[in-house]
């Protein structure tokens, strides 16, 4: 494997890791929501602490999800939506894999079918 494949692997793995919690997934609706928002905003609409909100959006960061811009004493955070494109984007070619894979299944049974009349 490439190191530039293996790149996109442990990005897509990383986007996929942090859109596995429920909390992290309305953070980022949160976020597409309002542009930009401090962590305290977005602890105030959640069941969960502010700080938890700080790690969530830690994740989020990590994995390209989402980027925190200083502004005096606050950190905004707003979405970044390549990284989720890429996964998209990756889903997308996999369905297209399997979807080819089942046409094939389908043409050989099909084709068997006939010939066994």
């Amino acid at each position: 494997m490439t190191d530039e494949l293996r790149g996109a692997v442990e990005a897509v793995d990383s986007v996929l890791v942090a859109l596995a919690d429920p909390t992290r997934r309305q953070l980022l609706d949160l976020l597409a929501a309002q542009d930009e928002a401090t962590a305290t905003t977005l602890a105030e609409r959640l069941p969960v602490s502010r700080q938890a909100v700080v790690k969530h959006l830690a994740v989020l960061d990590a994995a390209g999800l989402v980027s925190g811009s200083r502004v005096g004493r606050e950190v905004r955070y707003a979405v970044r939506p390549a990284a989720l494109d890429a996964t998209a984007r990756w889903m997308a070619a996999l369905a297209a894999d399997w979807d080819r894979r089942l046409a094939n299944i389908k043409r050989v049974a099909e084709a068997a079918e006939r010939d066994s009349r």
